[in-house]
């Protein structure tokens, strides 16, 4: 979108319903895109300047886009001692992606980790788009099983297995050399 959006999302389900080419979908891969989606065609995108407002004949055209999610976290649900959150990420019309928690510049990799097992997370069955429940009842026993390991809180330390295993074979590859 041009112009800033702000929507608020309280407790139990929200859904976002619209004409066709309102802008509901734009909302979900925005939401999608801020956690971490790296897959562009997941997003509808072909690279990454395509979410940034090219112009028209009455604005012209921006040099980055961004989006920001602010976390109410005074329960600590999100394992930080921070009472708010917002997670933001700008894309820049050279491509160069930043992520944010609280205007502190972060990794990606530090996103994923706070919102792992929160159900928050970009994989996370609490973001559904048009077309995404026959996918998932249609999916690979394995491409199911992450959706069931978010939900019951072991991915975040699968991948940290998963991590350690890498910088090992890593280090017995250098060993070798």
């Amino acid at each position: 979108f041009a112009d800033k959006v702000t929507i608020e999302i309280k407790d139990g389900i929200t859904a976002i319903v619209g004409p066709n080419g309102s802008g509901k979908s734009n909302i979900v891969d925005a939401i999608k895109w801020v956690l971490g989606e790296q897959s562009l065609k997941d997003i509808r995108g072909n690279n990454s300047s395509d979410f940034i407002f090219n112009g028209s004949k009455s604005r012209s055209p921006l040099t980055r886009a961004w989006v920001s999610l602010t976390f109410d976290n005074s329960d600590h649900y999100l394992k930080s001692d921070l009472a708010e959150i917002e997670i933001k990420r700008v894309v820049y019309s050279t491509g160069e992606n930043e992520y944010y928690i609280n205007n502190e510049r972060v990794r990606l990799k530090d996103i994923t980790e706070l919102l792992t097992d929160s159900g928050t997370a970009k994989e996370s069955f609490n973001i559904v788009s048009q077309g995404k429940i026959d996918e998932i009842l249609s999916n690979k026993p394995e491409d199911r099983r992450t959706i069931f390991e978010e939900a019951a809180g072991v991915l975040k330390y699968k991948r940290r297995k998963e991590e350690a295993l890498r910088k090992l074979e890593k280090t017995n590859q250098n060993l070798n050399r």
